[in-house]
């Protein structure tokens, strides 16, 4: 036991002791009996054993701005015999459109610009933007029949991440840090990493309200990292204080806290203590990892030129293998830039770039480490774009609005099928025809993989019991290997 255990407080030290003696899908259920109502894993209308487990960790590779399906993914080359004419109204039907272009007169089908080829032995339709991802779909599972009703950023990346648009919500990796603990007492459970994408365009904003624990207990909210001076605010020590005088202080105010949490009973104080003393092990913790001097050249070289550059998506791609490494559960990565409403051609093919590589590095690394075997790895956007042109389209150049009826995103690893293409969109690529995947199901597929019924991981707050899929979802067990 090192010096700081001692000042762990209890319900920490209960969960660790089921976490150890029980396992990942026992823990929840054992750290719910001891600590009563706070903890609701299994509620009393349902029990018995959890899915199990086929991960361990995520690492979510999330496009900011809604990467357009029709350019990347979703392949529909007849469209190019119909480009410029007007999109059939009973193709659009009543579905409410966003105000960037609700007032258009017109409403022009766009082809793409793009060449595809199929790819793999799956077959799988690939646009030249992302000559690596398809170097590597089958070990990729495509589901192209996403959708969402949310048809603005906010809404939908709220959405996606915490079942439902307003916030206030734990997010997705706060969940499973409350439901399932970290495997590294040294890092948090949840940590963020944010790049900005090469598109020269105003960045849409991202708050830290994504990666909060909402009425959860603070200390599972994520941790983001920064790209310069300190990757966690006041993470060194100020001139004077060396390690064993800020031992010291911590001891002390854990002391004093303890004191006023014996007078207040106030569950935050227990957290507040948690969090220094996190904080104090995360000093030697973070450096060691953000430290790339161990890796091989052949390593960085797989990760692309950027990978030395941080904030860039291909560090912050192998910081994440390196997180996985060291027990961290959910890592999110968020990757600005792909709202285009104009320029989509010239600027998907900077946001693919920026990305293509390591993301293939990513799966590839993870495999020969025997990572991916434990890892999910997903990635996607809120929405995705219409079929229809922003504006008058050009001869090489064009926009498209939000689209949230149909898109596509990609998964691999643990649990995942590989070399699957699940879903399909009609001949518009504006309406899904074939299995539809809502974000709550695509939510509740992942929990299933992590050993957790969606429906049982609830917390009860303000009269009522909470999930993270709300009312709904349903597991998408043909994308399961």
């Amino acid at each position: 036991m090192n010096r700081l255990d001692e000042f762990l407080p209890r319900r920490e030290l209960l969960r660790r002791a089921c976490l150890g003696a029980c396992g990942v899908n026992l823990g929840g259920m054992a750290l719910a009996s001891l600590l009563g109502n706070e903890a609701r894993v299994v509620t009393e209308r349902q029990s018995g054993p959890h899915p199990v487990a086929k991960a361990k960790h995520i690492i979510y590779l999330f496009m900011h701005g809604g990467p357009s399906q029709l350019d990347l993914f979703d392949h529909k080359p007849d469209l190019k015999q119909l480009h410029g004419q007007e999109l059939p109204a009973s193709v659009r039907g009543t579905q409410r459109l966003t105000g960037m272009t609700s007032g258009q007169a017109s409403f022009p089908v766009t082809s793409s610009l793009f060449s595809f080829e199929r790819q793999g032995q799956c077959g799988m339709w690939v646009s030249d933007a992302l000559p690596r991802t398809a170097q590597i779909v089958d070990e990729l599972c495509f589901i192209r029949s996403m959708h969402t009703e949310a048809i603005n950023h906010d809404p939908a990346v709220t959405l996606l991440q915490t079942g439902h648009q307003q916030p206030g919500r734990p997010s997705f990796g706060s969940w499973l840090s409350y439901g399932l603990g970290s495997e590294n007492q040294n890092l948090p459970a949840f940590m963020v990493l944010l790049s900005r994408g090469s598109a020269a365009r105003p960045a849409d904003p991202l708050y830290a309200r994504l990666w909060g624990s909402g009425f959860l207990p603070s200390n599972h909210q994520g941790v983001a990292l920064r790209s310069s001076r300190d990757p966690v605010l006041y993470l060194s020590n100020p001139p004077g204080v060396d390690q064993e005088v800020r031992q010291d202080q911590l001891e002390t105010l854990a002391a004093l806290n303890r004191q006023a949490n014996r007078a207040a009973v106030d569950p935050e104080i227990e957290t507040r203590i948690s969090q220094y003393e996190m904080a104090f092990r995360m000093q030697s913790s973070v450096p060691d990892l953000i430290d790339l001097k161990g890796e091989s050249q052949e390593v960085l070289k797989a990760y692309g030129q950027q990978v030395q550059q941080p904030g860039s998506f291909a560090a912050n791609c192998l910081l994440a293998r390196r997180m996985v490494e060291r027990g961290v559960r959910f890592i999110q990565l968020y990757h600005r830039g792909w709202d285009q409403h104009y320029n989509l051609p010239s600027d998907l093919r900077l946001q693919a770039g920026d990305v293509d590589q390591p993301c293939a590095a990513l799966i590839q690394d993870l495999k020969q480490r025997g990572l991916l075997d434990e890892t999910l790895v997903v990635w996607g956007g809120e929405f995705g774009r219409t079929i229809y042109s922003q504006g008058t389209p050009e001869a090489t150049n064009y926009g498209r609005d939000h689209h949230g009826r149909c898109f596509t995103m990609w998964l691999a690893g643990a649990g995942i099928k590989p070399g699957t293409i699940y879903g399909a969109t009609d001949d518009f690529s504006y309406n899904v025809v074939d299995r539809p995947v809502h974000v709550h199901d695509l939510n509740a597929t992942l929990l299933h993989l992590l050993g957790i019924d969606h429906q049982r991981l609830t917390f009860h707050n303000q009269g009522r019991d909470y999930r993270l899929t709300d009312v709904s979802g349903e597991v998408v067990s043909g994308i399961l290997a």
